[in-house]
């Protein structure tokens, strides 16, 4: 997540709220605790920061309406003046009705604002004049970086993938997987350590 301080916005991807629900209802026992976590989370941030909008660079939900989803329309009750912005992503598939009823403003392929553009999946950004300089947020792939020690031993953990043009989020979620990037040399990587934040 960013905190964007001249439009007082957060910027955050893929969320998947509703993810831990899903699999609970095809069987698989995933506690209702990593859901709770995530949203406490997001609640932590927005006390801190106290943003205006929330800008959402796709898959704040994960899939069909469950119990979970029931919780966030509780949840989006004590933010009622939070402009949430979603630039919807391929998990975005509830009914167009249940964004409206939750106060969400949907938004297809992008999403551009002063200098800056958010789509979901970088490489589905549409083309820009060839006068504009914006730069891109995404997410979708869930950027990781592996670090390895000295033991052969390796870690892996999520990160900021930035580009020239570009940047690729961390997944917000924690019960997401990672895709492992590979930078080249004017990019820079921020892994997310323990809380903290690393510059590989």
């Amino acid at each position: 997540m960013l905190y964007w301080e001249e439009a007082k916005a957060l910027v955050v991807a893929d969320l998947h709220f509703g993810k831990t629900g899903h699999f609970r209802r095809e069987g698989i026992a995933i506690p209702q605790s990593v859901y709770k976590e995530d949203l406490q989370r997001l609640v932590s941030q927005l006390q801190f920061f106290q943003p205006q909008q929330l800008i959402v660079v796709g898959d704040m939900f994960h899939s069909v309406a469950n119990k979970e989803l029931d919780w966030f329309k509780k949840w989006r009750e004590d933010f009622p003046a939070l402009d949430i912005q979603l630039v919807m992503g391929n998990h975005d598939i509830l009914h167009r009705q249940w964004y409206i009823e939750t106060g969400i403003s949907m938004v297809y392929r992008q999403l551009s604002a002063g200098p800056f553009s958010f789509v979901h999946d970088i490489d589905d950004k549409p083309d820009l004049p060839a006068s504009a300089t914006n730069y891109f947020f995404s997410g979708h792939i869930h950027p990781g970086v592996r670090i390895s020690g000295a033991g052969k031993q390796s870690l892996h953990f999520p990160c900021f993938y930035f580009t020239p043009s570009f940047c690729v989020l961390p997944a917000f979620s924690r019960f997401t997987g990672l895709a492992m990037v590979k930078p080249k040399a004017a990019d820079h990587i921020f892994a997310i350590v323990n809380q903290s934040i690393i510059q590989m």
